[in-house]
């Protein structure tokens, strides 16, 4: 006994583009990371919305951004790490500026994933 095939053509919906979830997770966690003086550990988000944005194409769109929010992270993590003097954590040692400009630019990363999510 033999079936047959049957092809039955299905409008598919169009794939949507979502963004990962670890993104959107991560950079909410920077700022409340940061603002919570827990900002060493905010190494993790950081990287992984970094390396997502060069990785992941649903994440493209972040690029430039992320490449921001790294390098804000990046200046005050570098000065506490060359401090021979220095405070013994980073977020005693961080400048709020530095601090205000990781938080915007987190803020600005939410409002393109979320303004991103509605088109």
């Amino acid at each position: 006994m033999t079936t047959a095939k049957i092809n039955i053509d299905i409008p598919h919906a169009k794939p949507r583009k979502a963004m990962p979830g670890y993104v959107l997770y991560s950079v909410w966690a920077v700022p409340v990371m940061v603002l919570g003086q827990f900002a060493m550990l905010a190494i993790v988000p950081v990287a992984l919305v970094t390396i997502a944005a060069f990785r992941d194409d649903r994440a493209r769109p972040l690029r430039w951004w992320a490449a921001l929010m790294a390098g804000l992270y990046l200046v005050p993590l570098a000065l506490w790490r060359l401090n021979p003097d220095g405070a013994p954590s980073l977020s005693k040692d961080m400048h709020p500026v530095f601090g205000g400009l990781i938080v915007a630019s987190a803020v600005v990363l939410l409002v393109k994933i979320h303004t991103a999510r509605k088109a």
